[in-house]
């Protein structure tokens, strides 16, 4: 079997200009190419579109992460591209990957095997250039507040209360906490600052979130930076900073149009992590795929507790989106793992840690259907090493709980492996869906983060020290209690402890920080050990990249 990456340098792409005349009905005029094979679709045209009837969303999630994998991408286009092989009409939105985990642990984002985006180099590797523009929004944004503070400081900002963070799309531990302004007072005042990961910037959120260009700079207004001497919220509007970077980001802002190696068209745009932001690609890519397409695929990062939760509880509640279907991605591998067996045995079959891991997918099960209120099909990824037993073991599990269990062939075969899956996903749309939030926005903080710690992680309570706990009360007497909270925590457990695999109950959820993201209007709780700069592993992925005879080599 070749590698992905040699799987999309011998894909037969279509230029992108008259796949999407053919497939979407957009006129060369409406794009911006980016080369022969991806190009931007101009928001004007979009803005065209507002009148037409919607599709039906399908959310692709998965059980809690391993590390061997689950293939929640690699589900999501082979979904996409088997939707289109039965006839319909489809799109695919996913979230741009990020330099980080390319070159860290994780590897790209573009799916794999026979079930990938192209051009899967690109993809991967800077594409549109819609991560520096985010970048450069947010780096632009904190040299104008040590600028004035630097210049008199008018707006009497507390340099010990400053909140706002310079961020880089690179895993680098070395530039969490850091100093500023050292070598004289040319240079500025001297304080303890930090890095985080572009992912993890309230403008990659905000960027996400955004519904147009007068949304996104009202937003990037919003952003508070610093507090005063008199505990006043400083905006990046006090600072006169949310023109220039809505001017950064004005091009960007338009969705990115790539297309499968069975050339279906996908949006891939914007890219925030599940672990530590809302983990979904951006609502003016979702919104413009469900006017041009009739079933339109996404997903949304790690496992339903996370991503899933988020996209219900955020970026549905502010678009209005709500899913027809959910997928639900696992694999037999990831479930014995879960059920305590070693990673070294994982292809043998073992009915007994199976049965044991099982608990996580029914967990997962039973947030999305009974907790967000979604119906769903649970996909089992096939790898060669699955027995019949193991199967059978799993359909009978899902039978009890009235949810179906398909076997899906995609990363093997493409769309044509994932066919069974995609009718059962179109009868689920059929169905209809009541999608429900987990709390009201009548909630305050601390009863919105109790019920997705009991209801969703099944913990016994939340805890946070005295600090934490005024700055939340802080917050809610300040008028952003109605604000959604976005929980930033480890994506492999339904606790906060890493090595807790299965579904654990009666943990305590550790707030170990809370954020503010008044432009993007939601709460961060920062729980357990959780960093928002992450950093790289003993023998990072970038070890293997490499160009040999003008050809990219290593990248997955």
């Amino acid at each position: 079997m070749p590698t992905d990456i040699e799987i999309a340098q011998h894909a037969k792409m279509q230029r992108i200009t008259p796949l999407a005349a053919a497939k979407l009905g957009i006129a060369e005029e409406h794009l911006e190419p980016y080369g022969h094979f991806k190009a931007k679709v101009s928001l004007g045209h979009i803005d065209t579109l507002k009148d037409r009837p919607d599709g039906k969303l399908i959310l692709v999630t998965a059980i809690s992460p391993t590390p061997p994998g689950e293939g929640k991408t690699t589900t999501t286009v082979g979904l996409g591209d088997a939707l289109q092989h039965i006839g319909k009409k489809t799109m695919i939105c996913l979230r741009e990957p990020s330099l980080g985990p390319v070159f860290g642990l994780k590897g790209g984002a573009a799916g794999g095997g026979y079930a990938q985006i192209v051009p899967m180099e690109d993809i991967n590797l800077h594409f549109t250039g819609d991560f520096s523009a985010i970048a450069l929004a947010n780096n632009l944004l904190s040299a104008l507040l040590d600028n004035h503070i630097h210049h008199g400081n008018a707006l009497d900002i507390d340099v010990r209360r400053i909140v706002w963070k310079r961020v880089m799309d690179m895993n680098d531990r070395a530039l969490r906490d850091i100093v500023v302004s050292l070598g004289g007072t040319g240079n500025g005042y001297p304080r303890q600052d930090g890095f985080d990961i572009v992912v993890a910037s309230e403008v990659m959120a905000i960027f996400c979130l955004a519904t147009s260009i007068d949304d996104l700079k009202k937003r990037l207004g919003n952003i508070v930076v610093a507090y005063t001497r008199g505990n006043k919220p400083v905006l990046a509007r006090d600072l006169q900073a949310d023109g220039a970077m809505t001017v950064l980001l004005r091009a960007a802002l338009a969705p990115n149009l790539v297309q499968t190696l069975e050339n279906c068209p996908a949006f891939v745009h914007g890219g925030p992590f599940a672990n530590i932001a809302h983990g979904c690609n951006s609502v003016i890519s979702t919104k413009a795929a469900l006017k041009l397409a009739d079933y339109v695929v996404t997903e949304a990062g790690f496992g339903a507790d996370l991503g899933a939760e988020k996209f219900i509880d955020i970026k549905c509640r502010k678009s209005g989106l709500r899913p027809s279907a959910a997928v639900i991605v696992a694999t037999i591998r990831a479930l014995k793992y879960h059920g305590g067996a070693d990673l070294k045995t994982l292809t043998q079959e073992n009915l007994a840690a199976l049965d044991a891991g099982m608990i996580n997918l029914e967990r997962h099960v039973d947030n999305v259907q009974r907790v967000y209120g979604v119906p769903c099909v649970v996909a089992i990824n096939h790898f060669t090493s699955d027995t019949d037993a193991e199967v059978a073991m799993i359909k009978q599990r899902m039978t009890a709980l009235g949810v179906e269990t398909v076997l899906a062939t995609h990363w093997a075969n493409g769309g044509k492996g994932a066919t069974d899956l995609a009718h059962a996903v179109v009868a689920l749309c059929e169905k209809g869906a009541k999608a429900h939030f987990v709390y009201e926005d009548s909630d305050n903080l601390w009863v919105k983060v109790g019920k997705i710690a009991q209801r969703v992680y099944r913990a016994a309570s939340v805890d946070a020290n005295a600090k934490v706990r005024a700055q939340i009360d802080k917050l809610q007497e300040s008028g952003y209690g109605h604000y959604p909270v976005c929980i930033a925590k480890t994506q492999y457990s339904f606790s906060t402890d890493v090595q807790l695999r299965g579904a654990p109950e009666g943990h305590v959820l550790d707030i170990r920080e809370v954020r503010l993201a008044a432009g993007a209007e939601f709460i961060v709780m920062v729980c357990g050990d959780i960093m928002t700069m992450p950093g790289l592993p003993k023998i990072p992925a970038a070890n293997q990249i490499d160009l040999v005879d003008g050809k990219v080599q290593g990248l997955f």
